[in-house]
């Protein structure tokens, strides 16, 4: 099964949001997935991207396009984002 392109489009940039509208007033689009409802509920809170990315696997593979790019950006998100948010925060600190 196919994950719906604007659910694997929108969730790279807002990946909590997309998935509560997509369970609420797209319940037939969300994703299928293996994992219980209990791990779903905490992984959508506290690691919304790390969510995305297991259902990218179950559903697609891990050779896919979207893997990838949902990998990166959560890399990115997780680490501080790129080099110029790390010069921001420097720049907050010392004014």
């Amino acid at each position: 099964m196919e994950i719906n392109f604007y659910f694997l489009l929108f969730s790279l940039f807002f990946p909590r949001l997309i998935m509560l509208v997509f369970i609420f007033l797209y319940p037939q689009l969300y994703p299928a997935n293996t994992l219980p409802n209990w791990a779903d509920i905490i992984l959508g809170l506290f690691f919304p991207r790390l969510l995305i990315l297991i259902y990218i696997y179950q559903n697609m593979g891990y050779e896919n396009i979207w893997f990838v790019a949902h990998l990166i950006a959560a890399v990115l998100a997780y680490l501080g984002g790129s080099r110029e948010t790390v010069r921001r925060r420097r720049r907050r600190r010392e004014v």
